[in-house]
């Protein structure tokens, strides 16, 4: 019998550029994350695709690295649609030519960091099915992006159907409000960032917040960020409560809080 082809890469080959720790702070939070816990901890084949990690696959290592902390016998595969950064594998990390295809693989869960954020804003949403329609059952897909440093990120999560939170992380020291994470919006909200839209709402009572907490900053902008939490679920913004001490400032909300509108 002959051997099914493989199936044709989607995307397209974009800038690559990459660092050791860049993405540390999402690391963090999908490690302490319910839902993917949940999602990697009842999975058949704990597979995991990293799409895109660039130039070098360091985020790759780190992230199959702190990932066994969730499952051990995780499976970590990276994929490029580049052929000339697919390298060999190493340290339980394999790593293969592919795009959103995902190579015909049925991962678990699949990071996508800086990737859409190249695209156009109207190629988002098929990337997304893309990616979507080759998640294994109960699969999540994380759209991210942040700055060259990894100090300013944000990230969608999503599951097969629908996006399901998004999440602004920063460190505390780097910003002088939280808007400031703007310029680093996944594809999908950052040309919404306008008056009348939903990310622009929550970004403006994230400052607003963050202003009133103001008596707080003596303890450190860890602190004042927790008091402007507090602020904000009592104005009704469903902000998801930390499961942990954190030493980054996070913000995450349902996805239906920032929806673009139509």
């Amino acid at each position: 019998m002959k051997k099914a082809p493989p199936p044709k890469i989607e995307g397209v080959i974009t800038r690559g550029t990459t660092g050791i720790n860049r993405l540390r702070r999402s690391d963090r939070w999908i490690v302490h994350n319910r839902t993917i816990a949940h999602a990697l901890n009842n999975a058949a084949d704990p597979l995991i695709v990293d799409l895109g990690y660039g130039a070098r696959p360091d985020t790759t290592f780190e992230m199959a690295s702190r990932l066994t902390a969730v499952r051990r016998d995780r499976r970590v595969i990276g994929l490029e649609i580049d052929p000339a950064r697919v390298v060999e594998s190493r340290d339980g990390v394999s790593f293969a030519r592919g795009g959103f295809e995902l190579a015909g693989l049925t991962p678990v869960f699949v990071r996508a960091f800086n990737v859409l954020r190249q695209y156009p804003e109207d190629a988002v949403d098929s990337a997304w099915a893309h990616i979507q329609s080759g998640l294994a059952p109960g699969g999540l897909l994380l759209d991210g992006t942040c700055d060259e440093l990894g100090r300013r990120c944000a990230w969608v999560l999503l599951d097969a159907d629908r996006p399901l939170t998004l999440t602004l992380a920063w460190d505390p020291f780097d910003i002088e409000r939280p808007s400031d994470t703007a310029e680093r919006l996944p594809k999908a909200l950052i040309h919404r960032n306008v008056p009348g839209e939903p990310i622009h709402a929550l970004l403006s009572a994230a400052d607003r917040a963050w202003a009133t907490a103001a008596p707080h900053a003596s303890f450190g902008p860890r602190h004042r960020w927790a008091a402007a939490l507090e602020i904000l679920r009592a104005q009704g913004i469903p902000v998801q409560p930390a499961r942990r001490r954190l030493r980054d400032c996070i913000l995450t909300v349902p996805w239906h809080v920032v929806a673009p509108n139509p």
